[in-house]
């Protein structure tokens, strides 16, 4: 019974934090919504200036907001997503990265 408790509480463990890591897309989709579609536009397709958001691999969109919300410059928006992604918790953006990768224009 010992040797089975350590395999056990790896696999809790592990399907515990991935659930975590994968993000909820419906909570990134209302979060979207309320704090970005203004500028990007609808399932994040772009607006006018704001680039297209949607469709890149969660690693791509979450690594971005993560440097945007430490202050790193990207390009001439960079202001407004510093400003945008300060406030963002580590799940929030997991949640938006769920959300945009597959987010389709209805």
């Amino acid at each position: 019974m010992i040797k089975l408790i350590g395999p056990m509480s790896i696999a809790l463990a592990l399907g515990c934090s991935n659930s975590v890591v994968a993000g909820d897309a419906s909570a990134g989709d209302q979060l979207f919504h309320e704090s970005c579609h203004a500028c990007h536009g609808p399932a994040g397709i772009g607006v006018s200036s704001y680039p297209k958001v949607s469709g890149n691999p969660i690693e791509y969109t979450r690594e971005k907001l993560i440097a945007y919300r430490a202050g790193q410059k990207f390009g001439p928006n960079s202001a407004l997503m510093i400003m945008m992604a300060k406030p963002l918790t580590d799940e929030e953006i997991e949640n938006l990265s769920a959300y945009l990768k597959d987010a389709k224009y209805k």
